[in-house]
This record gives C-alpha cells, structure tokens and sequence, in this order.
C-alpha cells in the first residue's frame, strides 16, 4: 500500500515533454480521490513545484498529505525534494521525509558520477512509531547508465517524445529507491481522450511499474494519462490498493 501510494504521489512530478529542459517556477495541484464500490471521496490533496537552482540545475519538491477524514484510517504526510540537471534530469541528491500511518521515514542519496558509472550514499533515518527509538542505517548502490531516484524519474518520464511512439513501446531505466536498486519500466498504450470536471483533455495513456533486482514486481501496475498540450501536465493516476484504488485528478 506504501509503495502504491508514493508512487500514485510522486508520477505527478514531471517535466515538460518534447522539451529539453524542465519547467522552472511550476506549481501545479492535484486532488487524490479514494475509490471502492460506491465510495468516491477526496482522501488527499498533492503540491508540486519547481524552482531554478542556477544555470544548469533546478530543485523540485513535493508535498502530499491526507484529508482530515482519511488521518483516522492511514495519516500520510509526505515531503520530496530533489536537484537534478535541468537538461538530462540526473539528479544530485534527493530526500523523501514520510510520516504515514505513525511511522516516519527520511531517505537521503548523494549522487557521485565517473564516465557511464553512478554511485550513491543512500542514508536512512527510521522510526517505526513515536515511541521507538530512532534507527539509522546507510548503503551504497551502483549502477550504469542513466539512473534517477524516484522524483526525477518522473520528470524523465514526462519528457519522453510520445508523438514519436507506437503503442507497445517500451522505456527501462535504473532507479535508486533509497533502500534499494530498482528497474522502471514505462510502457505507452496510446493516446485516449480523458474527462475531468466537465472538461475533455486529448492524452498521452502510459502504465509504469516497478521491480527489484531479480525481476520480483515491487508494485502493482499503475496508470497516467499525460496532456497531448505544450506543457504537457499529467491529469490523471490511478493505482490499485489492496482495498479499492486511489486516483490523482488535475486541479486546473
């Protein structure tokens, strides 16, 4: 349910596809609706933003939290931050601070780059509840090849040029998770025309999941549909939970 949650939370950050750099100064608003049978209701509101961080990089940061209704049942309160190149979106350090269901998290990687070869220092603060004592833990991951965490691999995945894409098409790179070294795959599925709030958006229809090493999924499948327009904003997520899905709609 965790995992299903953050990524449901952090696919909304994105860069602007068929663009080469990522959008500076973007905030942009999404709702996080609860579905199961005739239940349809706003469990959480997310924020994103970005913000210029000199010539070649920008910082970007999430913040997503639960309704007041939804606290009593699973409290998530989640902040993600990250600076990457503007450009390739290789990330220098990214943080993730969690506070879901009692339980706090802070994930923290350093980046270090040597021609195709990528390391990182991935430091872990956790507390399992108020009452437990605070444990730390740090590992080292390496890779080749173009490998992001789990923010700017979504702005990766908003920056991939779909007009030139048959459905079918797949794109996998490595993602440094904080605990461990993971596989994303991004398959597109075409474009389909999608409803929010009365209004009809043209989009770009794409499913992503992920897999530890060994080839075991860690998620489920989840669902976006990404705008066909200029900025191209991703309007809508969809996850599965183990009751009912959650869904992220655009707020315009």
């Amino acid at each position: 349910m965790k995992k299903i949650i953050l990524a449901i939370f952090i696919a909304l950050a994105a860069a602007t596809a068929g663009r080469a750099a990522v959008p500076d100064n973007e905030s942009v608003n999404y709702r996080v609706m609860y579905k199961w049978g005739l239940v349809n209701k706003q469990a959480g509101r997310v924020n994103l933003s970005t913000k210029r961080a000199g010539a070649s990089s920008i910082k970007a940061e999430l913040t997503a939290r639960s309704e007041k209704w939804a606290d009593a049942f699973y409290s998530v309160r989640d902040t993600l931050r990250g600076q990457m190149n503007i450009y390739t979106m290789e990330p220098d350090f990214y943080e993730k601070i969690t506070h879901e269901g009692g339980e706090y998290k802070r994930d923290h990687i350093k980046y270090t780059r040597k021609g195709d070869n990528v390391s990182a220092t991935c430091r872990r603060w956790k507390r399992k509840s108020e009452k437990k004592p605070l444990e730390e833990s740090e590992i080292a991951l390496e890779a080749r090849g173009l490998t992001l965490d789990m923010l700017s691999a979504f702005y990766y995945m908003r920056s991939l040029d779909y007009p030139k894409m048959k459905a079918g098409d797949k794109k996998v790179l490595t993602v440094f998770s904080g605990k461990r070294k993971e596989t994303l795959t991004i398959t597109y599925h075409g474009m389909e025309n999608i409803d929010i709030d009365k209004t009809t958006y043209p989009a770009y229809r794409i499913s992503f999941s992920f897999t530890a090493e060994g080839g075991k999924k860690s998620s489920d499948n989840m669902q976006a549909w990404i705008s066909t327009a200029a900025d191209r904003i991703p309007l809508k997520l969809e996850g599965k939970l183990k009751v009912g899905s959650v869904q992220c709609y655009y707020v315009k």
